[in-house]
């Protein structure tokens, strides 16, 4: 029973070392991605009001192109 494990280990061995090694998007795949579907938050005033709110709570700024920070009143 143990010589059928390792058998089966040892040949199952390349398939899972070889499972994640095409990581990445193809030149051809980019414009299915680059959708306006395709983003996590499809709408932009959505996207620029939670921005808002999470550096104001984080009372820092910066990386998104608007100033201020702390309480939000900037």
């Amino acid at each position: 029973m143990k010589k059928i494990i390792s058998v089966i280990g040892l040949l199952s061995l390349p398939i899972i070392l070889t499972g994640c090694s095409d990581l990445g998007v193809k030149p051809w795949e980019r414009d299915i991605l680059a959708q306006q579907e395709m983003n996590l938050i499809s709408s932009p005033i959505e996207s620029s009001l939670d921005d808002h709110i999470y550096f104001s709570k984080e009372a820092s700024s910066g990386g998104q192109g608007f100033g201020g920070g702390g309480c939000g009143c900037n």
